[in-house]
């Protein structure tokens, strides 16, 4: 017989095996560093210019960061903040190379299904890794206790109090305190204040805005990390709301985010667990956007049915449940989305059955469907394996046309993401010009 003596110890193996695999991966140091660019990819593919007009311009004005120079001469690697640095100061045809950022709040999209292994995180990553190199500022928040993606950002040692769950202690605590403040005499209201509730709640819940938020290997992506101990988040808040009935549990990331200075981040990017729970629920209703990816086969079809059918049902119970307790909290139900994508991923061109599941999504769900799929190639197979975007990969360990094959896959889905983004972004501004 077997107990949970069995499974601590499998996990103490498997913690140890990934240990090995992150030296082996994020050698010598075992931290992931972001890898320097050549002077052929920021003109091909950030600046979309010539090599040669961008050469010229750093010969020009030598105060311009410079790069660091091959011992032979021939090609020069900058760091992302050199080429920010570049993207600042450096104008062609009098055009900026900076990205159009609408003002206001950073857009907010939530990559969510709950089929595993249609590529939530592999999404997730990519558009935040384009979309740094495109100039803007993200922030990610990994919803999942799996953890991949917050692995995939370099970082390895996670408390749960510094993840959503603790971001859903924080708002208990506020949100009690807010509701007894509404009652003329605070003795009178039926529920606890923050200084009733459990000492760990408390403790947790004391923590700052900021606090939840670290650094990554990126120098403008920031990450809301995730652990395999944010996995008991689902039980935690269901004990919560037994705690609290008139928390609105699921406006809890949305407020949190509402905190966050406008000019801190141009885009916010969720990575959602493989479930219909408390923290999907949270994404969904924080989300501007919502980014639904789906493999190409049967399924994977059946399963974005199904998820589609049930966060449907599950916001419709939100909206008709708890339209009271959303009202006092300043919730407008019901939720609202700026947008909704499905995004085919691992896609063959090659594949009959591939290319007759993309034409039974778009028959399906018409201009929903993303134009362009993300295609299954080597270096996207090697992303999830190593913990390296297309992006991250150094185009000298393969052919040159493989990785660049699955870096214009990658750019194209980003190039039509940040399409729905910006149009988004643009009501955004038109609908608070007509209301001021």
């Amino acid at each position: 017989m077997r107990d949970h003596s069995n499974l601590q110890s499998m996990n103490e193996r498997s913690l140890a095996q990934q240990a090995a695999v992150r030296k082996a991966t994020f050698s010598p140091g075992e931290e992931k560093i972001l890898r320097p660019f050549s002077i052929w990819e920021i003109s091909q593919f950030m600046f979309n210019v010539p090599a040669d007009t961008l050469r010229k311009k750093l010969a020009d004005d030598p105060s311009l960061p410079q790069g660091a120079t091959e011992e032979d001469g021939r090609q020069r690697w900058f760091s992302l903040a050199e080429i920010n640095e570049l993207r600042r100061r450096i104008r062609f045809r009098g055009k900026t190379l900076l990205p159009k950022r609408p003002g206001g709040q950073a857009m907010r999209v939530a990559v969510s299904n709950f089929k595993g292994g249609v590529g939530k995180t592999v999404v997730a990553q990519h558009l935040a890794n384009a979309a740094a190199l495109d100039g803007y500022r993200v922030l990610v928040v990994d919803f999942d206790p799996q953890a991949t993606l917050t692995h995939s950002m370099g970082l390895v040692e996670v408390k749960e109090w510094n993840t959503v769950w603790g971001i859903m202690c924080r708002d208990l605590c506020r949100e009690a305190d807010r509701i007894a403040a509404a009652y003329d005499d605070p003795a009178d209201c039926p529920y606890p204040t923050g200084d009733e509730l459990p000492e760990d709640v408390q403790s947790i819940g004391a923590q700052r805005v900021q606090d939840f938020i670290q650094k990554t290997a990126w120098p403008t992506i920031d990450i809301i990390p995730s652990c395999a101990n944010a996995a008991f988040v689902e039980f935690a808040s269901a004990q919560y709301r037994s705690m609290h009935k008139a928390w609105s549990f699921f406006g809890c990331v949305a407020r949190y985010l509402d905190e966050l200075p406008d000019d801190q981040f141009d885009l916010i990017i969720f990575d959602c667990p493989p479930a219909i729970g408390y923290q999907s629920l949270n994404a969904a209703f924080a989300a501007d956007i919502l980014y639904i990816p789906s493999g190409p086969g049967y399924w994977e079809y059946d399963s974005t049915t199904s998820f589609l059918g049930q966060l449907g049902d599950a916001l419709e119970d939100i909206s008709e449940g708890y339209a009271r307790i959303a009202q006092d909290a300043g919730i407008t139900l019901p939720k609202q989305f700026d947008d909704i994508r499905l995004l085919m991923t691992r896609f063959e061109a090659s594949n009959p059955l591939h290319v007759a599941m993309m034409e039974a999504f778009r028959n399906v769900f018409g201009a929903d469907v993303c134009n362009n799929a993300i295609e299954m190639t080597r270096a996207v197979e090697q992303s999830g394996r190593f913990q390296m975007s297309v992006y991250e990969q150094d185009y000298r360990q393969m052919t040159r046309e493989t990785w660049k094959r699955a870096r214009q896959s990658f750019d194209a889905t980003y190039d039509e993401f940040k399409e729905v983004v910006l149009r988004a972004w643009e009501r955004r501004e038109a609908k608070e010009e007509v209301e001021a």
